[in-house]
């Protein structure tokens, strides 16, 4: 079946690793993003600052994980 212009026609790396598991942000998730955006310059993520923001909640969680 020929995949059309819907979700995942053009750019998508097909890992897997995507989809909004819903947990909380941890380092090695933050590093995944900033590799991605990284990688590709004209990605969404790169272009809107979700890469800097994943790595800002990377670290309050681990903080907030250490104050327990």
């Amino acid at each position: 079946m020929a995949m059309g212009k819907g979700r995942g026609s053009k750019g998508s790396s097909g890992g897997g690793k995507s989809g909004g598991k819903g947990g909380p942000m941890n380092a090695e998730a933050a590093a995944r993003v900033q590799s991605a955006a990284a990688r590709n310059p004209d990605s969404r993520s790169a272009q809107t600052g979700f890469a800097s923001r994943a790595q800002s909640a990377a670290a309050k969680q681990d903080s907030a994980q250490r104050d327990q």
